[in-house]
């Protein structure tokens, strides 16, 4: 009987901690209002985060744009930004707090079971993994000024 190589992989989530992540790709579906974002740490590990900018109805979602918009503007370092393509993500480094959150799966075959996700928290500006430069320098920004947008 053959032996037949299977690959190595399959799904592992991010381990909890703080992690650095480069932006790699990002999709964006204006009609649907979703905005994917495709993240690797430096070991090659995979996470994606998804912001859904549009409701149901259509109408802008508040808080996933604010949430969105702290993400880019942090990614980017310059908190004084009105609007991006979404391009200008690609190439760009952010430190997050990875934390493990377990939910309930609502639709399809594991509807009814347990899972877990990996939710990112606590973004900070990063210069690359650790070492070398990051797509955008540092624009000097002050703690305050971060402080001041997110209490806004």
């Amino acid at each position: 009987m053959a032996k037949i190589k299977l690959s190595e992989g399959g799904f592992t989530l991010i381990p909890e901690g703080v992690t650095t992540f480069k932006i790699v790709d990002v999709e964006y579906n204006e009609g649907f209002g979703k905005m994917k974002i495709n993240m690797q740490t430096k070991s090659g590990a995979k996470h994606t985060e998804t912001f859904t900018l549009l409701d149901k109805n259509g109408e802008v979602n508040e808080g996933a744009l604010k949430a969105f918009s702290y993400f880019a503007k942090t990614a980017l370092n310059n908190y004084e930004l009105d609007e991006i393509d979404e391009t200008d993500l690609v190439g760009c480094y952010i430190t997050a707090t990875v934390k493990h959150e377990d939910f309930e799966f609502t639709k399809g075959p594991r509807a009814g079971q347990m899972g877990k996700s990996a939710r990112l928290n606590d973004y900070t500006v990063a210069a690359g993994f650790g070492s070398g430069e990051s797509k955008y320098q540092d624009k000097g920004v002050e703690d305050d000024d971060l402080d001041d947008f997110l209490n806004d």
